[in-house]
């Protein structure tokens, strides 16, 4: 029993995909992210360092910690979201089809892990599931304090609606500091970036010719997103950049003939 203890190491790679199967697979999967490693106090040192080879080699980044708090921080980062996910999406099944055609790229990137396969995720969250119910009755004790709070604002009573507005400034600031700790590029602390917005139409080397005239103007840009348009070829590239960089690409790309928009 002891030899089987002393060769078994568990980890979690944390990178994934909504799809599955191995048509999904991509080489670099494993790039750039954490690898959790949770060895136990019999744990041989061999086994440890051959599982770092491993992480080596995907090149991630290897996380050693102890497997309670490994399952107690995915049910919090990576299990109740996705819960979270399918949940609002499914207010979207029997929705009216006007109210579905609204949907923006806020919607869009609140469900877009609720694609996931159903039959990986209970296999993941049977695996888990005293840590992830803990954090969704947390959670839900702030769903009902937020309900009472907007009941509070349909009152006709200048106090109650008052409570209202507290109690939801409360939720949205809370939101705010939780929101900065998540990490930023490279696993850095967050940078606010200026964003600025490029209409662009839905047609070959579009994008590759923002990012040329970006290059050109010396401007590195920090990330990307792209809110398509409804019922329209085209849509919004939102670009990130550092602060002082915003004017310098906005006035480069109106040059180069770009529609620039307000962010």
């Amino acid at each position: 029993v002891y030899k089987r203890q002393s060769l078994y190491l568990g980890t979690h790679p944390m990178s994934g995909r909504e799809k599955s199967g191995p048509l999904a697979a991509s080489a670099d999967l494993f790039e750039g992210r954490p690898w959790v490693l949770t060895p136990t106090a019999q744990t041989q040192t061999e086994v440890l360092n051959l599982a770092l080879e491993l992480v080596a080699l995907c090149q991630a980044v290897p996380v050693v910690m102890d497997a309670d708090a490994h399952d107690r921080a995915v049910a919090l980062v990576s299990h109740t979201p996705q819960l979270l996910s399918s949940l609002v999406a499914a207010r979207l099944e029997s929705a009216d089809e006007t109210a579905v055609r609204l949907c923006g790229q806020g919607i869009r990137d609140v469900t877009r892990i609720a694609a996931s396969d159903p039959r990986m995720w209970l296999d993941i969250l049977s695996a888990n599931p005293g840590p992830v119910a803990d954090v969704l009755a947390a959670l839900a004790e702030d769903l009902d304090e937020t309900v009472r709070a907007l009941r509070a604002l349909e009152s006709a009573d200048h106090h109650k609606r008052a409570e209202g507005v507290e109690g939801l400034e409360g939720v949205l600031r809370r939101g705010n500091a939780g929101r900065s700790r998540v990490p930023g590029k490279h696993g850095q602390a967050p940078t606010a970036y200026e964003t600025v917005v490029v209409l662009i139409s839905d047609q070959p080397g579009e994008l590759a010719r923002i990012f040329a005239d970006a290059g050109r103007a010396g401007v590195n840009i920090e990330d990307v997103r792209i809110e398509h348009a409804t019922g329209q070829q085209a849509g919004r590239v939102q670009i990130m950049v550092e602060p002082q960089a915003a004017l310098r690409l906005s006035e480069a790309l109106r040059e180069r003939g770009w529609a620039i928009r307000q962010g």
